[in-house]
């Protein structure tokens, strides 16, 4: 009988566009400092949004110029194609890796780059294009800009990947859930290198059907870095955001041989729905099946639930932040003061949807890095359903050094998915 052993596997790579920074560093950067991305969003406001404030990356004529031909930008208008390649690349060349040759593909390199949808300014541009019987005038690029898997699409052809190549979309677990995907590719032996992450894309056309359903906030728009308002009492929903984030997750016995940097070791994790049973719905939560994600996640990283240092969360900024702490109680069997730290980034960059996980999985992967949990910011005052759980102290507001040795990242998503990831700080 063959025994089945699984390959470790590293974070060699990282990259990031985020509403509050674009660059690894730089996004470090402003998580410790709690730099908000929440901007007004004038267009939001000229299409009478009841929502005018946004977590929109702010790209430079110059990054795109290092990213893409000007062949390449012409009728590019894609911003989460555009930000997925951007930070795809990043992490490609963060892990020190070469592009493929002119004549063969990367075999022991795959892709796994997720996107809730793609395109939707070329979408809009091509519906008018279409109706105006002007179908000839959309262009070679069309349909690469709006077909999800786009993205890896893409990212395949820049750097020669020959390995799987493909895109999930899970809601908001769109991102964990092709980290999990890649690992797991990995630590069974099918692929030594993964490139993996997601995206989303900005505007109105994505965030008008979540000002339609009134889960937005809508009091704060002469006042956007005070919009999102995760754990406090006076949450007034999600702010709409968007970005990429993006890794090279790698087997522990190559990052060695390469003698490449290793940010954390991913020692596991978990995928499941609550199948819209019992109190779970298309938008809400089973909160059996989310307890059942983050112990299967345990289960399979082997890790006790006494371990987790740091919770990184999902906690958007609305009445289910204390259901999601309420759950974590559950699934850990820890309360009060022996509750691990917990914290969530959406204060300072909104609800990147599609590309949440991706992007707060960098900040989780850096937490361990730079041992530092960082604060969460804009909390008036602690819910009271979450302080008859956790303590406050549990719930840090400013960026402090910590001993972070296990951190557990979560996704809850949109249609009743989870996903839970188990990080490590490595020892080499």
């Amino acid at each position: 009988m063959i025994k089945n052993t699984k390959n470790r596997v590293v974070v060699t790579g990282m990259g990031v566009v985020a509403p509050n920074a674009v660059g690894v560093s730089a996004f470090a950067k402003a998580l410790q400092e709690q730099t908000s991305g929440i901007r007004f969003d004038p267009q939001l406001a000229e299409l009478n949004f009841g929502c005018q404030v946004s977590g929109t990356p702010q790209i430079t004529e110059e990054l795109l110029a290092k990213n893409f031909t000007s062949l390449q930008l012409r009728g590019l208008k894609a911003s989460g194609l555009v930000y997925g390649v951007i930070a795809g690349k990043e992490a490609f060349a963060d892990a020190g890796l070469e592009m493929a040759s002119a004549d063969d593909a990367l075999s022991e390199m795959g892709i796994i780059f997720g996107t809730g949808q793609s395109g939707g300014e070329k979408f809009r541009e091509a519906i008018h294009l279409i109706d105006d019987g002007r179908v000839r005038r959309l262009g070679s690029t069309s349909v690469i800009q709006t077909m999800t898997s786009g993205i890896s699409a893409w990212l395949a052809g820049e750097l020669g990947c020959g390995n799987m190549v493909t895109s999930n979309s899970s809601a908001c677990c769109t991102g964990t859930e092709a980290f999990l995907m890649g690992y797991e590719r990995i630590a069974a032996g099918k692929a030594t290198q993964m490139l993996v992450g997601s995206t989303s894309d900005s505007g109105p056309y994505i965030w008008g059907g979540f000002d339609a359903m009134r889960i937005l906030p809508t009091k704060y728009n002469d006042d956007p870095e005070n919009a999102s308002r995760p754990l406090s009492n006076d949450a007034a929903g999600f702010v709409p955001g968007s970005g990429a984030g993006a890794f090279i997750l790698e087997s522990l016995e190559s990052a060695q041989k390469r003698g490449a940097t290793i940010y954390a070791e991913v020692l596991g994790g978990a995928l499941n729905s609550g199948g819209h049973r019992g109190d779970g719905s298309m938008t809400a939560p089973n909160g059996k099946a989310v307890q059942e994600c983050i112990q299967l996640a345990l289960k399979d990283a082997q890790v006790a639930s006494t371990a987790i240092d740091v919770i990184n969360g999902h906690l958007t900024a609305t009445s289910k932040d204390a259901f999601e702490i309420e759950n974590w109680s559950e699934a850990l069997q820890r309360k009060g003061l022996d509750f691990p730290a917990i914290n969530t980034y959406k204060s300072l960059i909104g609800h990147c949807l599609a590309a949440a996980g991706s992007v707060e999985l960098v900040g989780a992967v850096l937490q361990i890095k730079h041992q530092q949990c960082y604060g969460n910011t804009n909390i008036t005052k602690l819910h009271s359903e979450i302080t008859d759980i956790i303590d406050s102290k549990c719930v840090p507001t400013k960026t402090q050094k910590m001993k972070i040795d296990v951190l557990a990242k979560a996704s809850f998503g949109f249609g009743d998915v989870n996903a839970c990831v188990i990080l490590k700080k490595y020892d080499s």
